[in-house]
């Protein structure tokens, strides 16, 4: 009995130590992605950006922070106090948990388990609880009108993305994202299935309701969206899920479609670096285009974004679903269980 409590113990304390390890490095990095959003944007529209708390300007995140913390948390009358917390909890949370299966180097993962894309697609899926949670309590109509919005939109998306997905899983023969990496060794799958890596990275600004698909956040139609009534650290916790989720989709993206932690040319000196700074440097350069996305394109009408997610993304990536399977057991190379 003793050994039985033991072992659990230590296997308690290990999968603490590993979420930790995860956990601190997402959270300062999402607090320098915001800095590092502010100073992209200041140098694209030709201003200086932050630089004034510390040295270039670096210590603005931790002000930020503190700014936050320090401010009051109001509840508008009439709000169900409840589920008005409990909402930007469950945006943050969800945010947060499904970086548990993402591998940042070969078995490199809290959870490397055999169905990590349907893990992926569960968490997903649950995030527009959040939102649809905090629109409803807040008791505004404007905050009603971009919750449905932001549902609508990442519902419409999240079937483009899906198809991709599969379209990935048909060439892989595995639902481990570790195997869906290791099988991109000779050719990364951004390459034969280009139009559905652009596809899927539209989507992933859609999914985090990004500029040019920041439609649940208009602020000349419906004020802030969904979030409008918040403030404080409940304003913060989306804030911070927001910028999570970016760097989650960037992450899905190269390990989907990038390569994952390996090297883009099989050769040394490239062989010698460490995987994981080839995964982060994969997950900067997706967060720079994301940056450079909103310094530049104006947002789009809501039914065009509506249309792009139904009327193109969706027939395209059915196509391609098909033609990619077809061309594959015609070939011989379709993997089977």
């Amino acid at each position: 009995m003793n050994a039985f409590f033991e072992t659990n113990i230590g296997i308690l304390i290990l999968t603490v130590l590993e979420s930790l390890a995860l956990i601190v490095p997402l959270l300062i990095g999402v607090a320098y992605l915001t800095y590092a959003e502010r100073r992209v944007m200041g140098a694209i529209q030709l201003r200086k950006g932050p630089n004034m708390v510390g040295p270039f300007g670096l210590m603005q995140p931790f002000a930020d922070a503190l700014k936050m913390l320090m401010k009051e948390t109001i509840i508008p009358t009439g709000a169900d106090r409840i589920l008005f917390v409990l909402a930007p909890m469950i945006t943050f949370g969800l945010a947060v948990v499904a970086w548990a299966v993402i591998p940042v180097n070969n078995h490199w993962a809290i959870a490397n388990i055999n169905v990590g894309i349907l893990y992926l697609f569960a968490v997903s899926s649950l995030g527009v609880y959040g939102i649809i949670i905090a629109g409803w309590a807040s008791n505004s109509k404007y905050a009603f009108f971009g919750a449905l919005r932001s549902a609508a939109q990442m519902v419409s998306y999240e079937v483009s993305m899906g198809f991709v997905i599969v379209t990935v899983l048909l060439c892989v023969g595995s639902l481990n994202l570790n195997d869906i990496v290791l099988a991109q060794r000779h050719i990364w799958f951004a390459i034969p299935l280009f139009p559905l890596f652009i596809i899927f990275f539209i989507s992933g600004l859609a999914e985090t309701n990004r500029a040019p698909f920041d439609l649940a956040e208009g602020e000349s139609e419906i004020v802030a969206g969904f979030f409008v009534e918040y403030s404080a650290m409940s304003f913060a916790l989306f804030f911070l899920g927001e910028y999570a989720n970016m760097i989650l989709i960037s992450a899905m993206t190269t390990t989907l479609f990038l390569g994952g932690w390996l090297s883009p040319i099989p050769f040394a000196p490239f062989t010698m670096v460490p995987g994981v700074l080839w995964f982060l440097l994969k997950v900067m350069i997706c967060l720079f285009v994301f940056i450079w996305v909103r310094a530049t394109l104006p947002r789009l009408r809501y039914d065009q974004l509506m249309a792009l997610g139904w009327k193109v993304f969706l027939p395209i990536t059915l196509v391609y679903l098909v033609l990619v399977a077809g061309v594959m057991e015609y070939c011989g190379w379709l993997p089977h269980a």
